[in-house]
């Protein structure tokens, strides 16, 4: 191409930079880039869970040794988005602040909207939950359930906490708590819905919250079996395990993916006291499962641990325990998300540049990456310009977000 035409090395720079700026959930979570690592589709990386240990009591600890256990998750990086736009040799000699205005930026929004998408889809694998289902937050009570909740469970209260509303809940929450601040912020937080930090969260509105549909489940669903308790061994990798039930209308139910539940005289401990939260412990459903006797072998997590440096329950469900779905049958629940930093991660790779006649450049920052192509169709007398990022969302430590429900 001529002299004087923008290149992918002086593009990339700024597309990197308008990606970052269209992202909102991924400011406030884990974001993991090995600069050294050319990843492709299907390359894996491991990103680790918390450690925990727990203390004796007295000087000598014989027979008290414990294994460091590191739970792992395996992330695949298996999302590859690419915009691909045709550029006109006239486009390739704009000013570079009128290329970005009408190319990089509009490609920049649609990327970081799909790692949104997927990011917010998280709230599948989120077992705390709070609200009433039905019932749009929208008092300073609701705005502090999901503190009290991080709180009972142990969740670090650290500066790392922030809430992600669906427009309606984020209009509703402007309002009630523009009442407690100063306002120039209250003003800020009513017309750029962000209304900064309260209560130790930084209050965003964010237009990716996805919306849950509860299973079309009937019947009285009861736990089928005593004892379905595991160790933390045996599903450091998973953190799931299988629930045997019974009780369910034979036929006719369904539990979605997603779904929550609890189970009668089962609750919840703090993981730094090991102590009852008093509160039941709410489980979510990993596989959408669908029966045709009234029998479900449910994969749930968190696994029901009842001892030792993981314990997440005070006990084991009992035989025929009563299983209590949360929110109404077949019915629309919007997910807002509040959630610490280490909840969820973003794992990106560098993608390699490309070998041939193209031309390429990529840029990384932050834990972000970005690659540009360019090149020229001969075929059509047209210039090809692409957009592309490489990467992978996990719930890494899902026990420190919390699904507030609409």
């Amino acid at each position: 191409m001529a002299n004087g035409f923008l290149t992918p090395d002086v593009i990339a720079p700024k597309a990197l930079e308008k990606f970052r700026n269209s992202l909102n959930l991924v400011g406030f979570i884990d974001r993991q880039l090995d600069p050294t690592f050319e990843g492709k589709v299907g390359d894996t990386i491991r990103v680790k869970r918390l450690t925990r240990y727990q203390a004796v009591t007295g000087a000598d600890v014989t027979g008290s040794l414990r294994d460091t256990i590191e739970g792992s998750v395996a992330v695949e990086l298996d999302t590859y988005k690419s915009v691909p736009v045709s550029v006109t040799s006239t486009e390739l000699t704009l000013d570079l602040e009128d290329f970005v205005e009408q190319i990089v930026e509009p490609a920049m929004i649609e990327l970081a909207q799909q790692v949104e998408s997927d990011i917010a889809d998280l709230y599948k694998d989120v077992w705390h939950q709070v609200g009433t289902p039905g019932t749009t937050p929208s008092t300073i009570a609701d705005a502090m359930l999901p503190k009290t909740k991080m709180n009972l469970y142990g969740v670090p209260n650290d500066g790392k906490r922030a809430s992600f509303y669906e427009p309606t809940a984020a209009s509703a929450m402007a309002a009630v708590l523009g009442g407690v601040f100063p306002t120039n912020i209250a003003e800020m937080g009513i017309e750029e819905g962000m209304i900064r930090r309260y209560a130790g969260f930084v209050y965003m509105e964010n237009q990716s919250i996805k919306n849950h549909t509860v299973g079309a489940y009937a019947g009285t669903p009861l736990v089928d079996g005593a004892s379905q308790n595991v160790t933390y061994d045996s599903v450091k990798t998973t953190y799931e395990q299988t629930l045997n039930t019974d009780g369910w209308t034979s036929g006719a139910s369904t539990l979605n993916q997603g779904d929550r539940f609890e189970i009668a005289d089962v609750y919840g401990v703090n993981p730094k006291t090991r102590q009852s939260t008093g509160e039941l412990q709410q489980f979510v459903v990993k596989e959408t499962i669908s029966d045709t006797s009234g029998d479900k072998a449910i994969k749930i997590s968190p696994p029901i641990i009842t001892s030792g440096a993981f314990q997440t329950v005070d006990s084991a469900p009992a035989d025929n325990a009563p299983i209590t779905v949360l929110g109404t049958a077949s019915t629309q629940y919007p997910q807002n998300l509040a959630l610490h930093k280490n909840a969820f991660t973003l794992a990106m790779a560098n993608l390699a540049l490309p070998m041939g006649g193209a031309d390429g450049a990529r840029e990384s920052m932050d834990g972000i990456s970005v690659r540009v192509v360019m090149d020229f169709d001969v075929l059509t007398d047209t210039n090809i310009m692409r957009f592309d990022i490489l990467y992978a969302t996990v719930a890494q430590n899902p026990g420190m977000a919390v699904v507030h429900v609409g």
